[in-house]
């Protein structure tokens, strides 16, 4: 075996981190999952976004209920990257996202249909007040 001065032993163990180093880069990048896009637009499917917003799958259901927007392609569900975007500026920013009605109307509907509310409660109080 022929001895090594420091200096060769140095660069020799440079060459070899680099080396380890471009493997390691090489692997991390065939591990990484592929990303999907439609017209030069980033798509996130349901796992996707739900580890980004930090949310359940049912959530993210009733995420499209209100309306946000999605695709299906092949039977999976994808998202553009706009959409996202433009739902959770909305939802976020209390707008009444996906509903026809202000939310305060939603309520007094369900309440009337419950028969909870008359349709004129002034009549219905005067004669609660004759009753007494």
């Amino acid at each position: 075996m022929i001895p090594l001065d420091k200096e060769t032993f140095e660069a020799y163990m440079e060459r070899l981190l680099e080396q380890v180093e471009k493997v390691v880069g090489a692997l991390d990048k065939k591990d990484k999952k592929p990303q999907n896009y439609l017209n030069g637009e980033r798509l996130y499917d349901n796992q996707d976004i739900c580890l980004l917003l930090n949310v359940s799958k049912r959530t993210l259901q009733r995420y499209r209920d209100n309306g946000l927007k999605y695709h299906t392609i092949l039977h999976k569900t994808y998202y553009r990257e706009k959409d996202v975007h433009e739902f959770i500026r909305r939802y976020f920013d209390g707008e009444n996202v996906g509903k026809d009605k202000p939310e305060e109307d939603a309520e007094d509907e369900r309440t009337k249909n419950a028969g909870m509310l008359s349709d004129n409660e002034d009549e219905a109080t005067a004669d609660i007040k004759k009753d007494i």
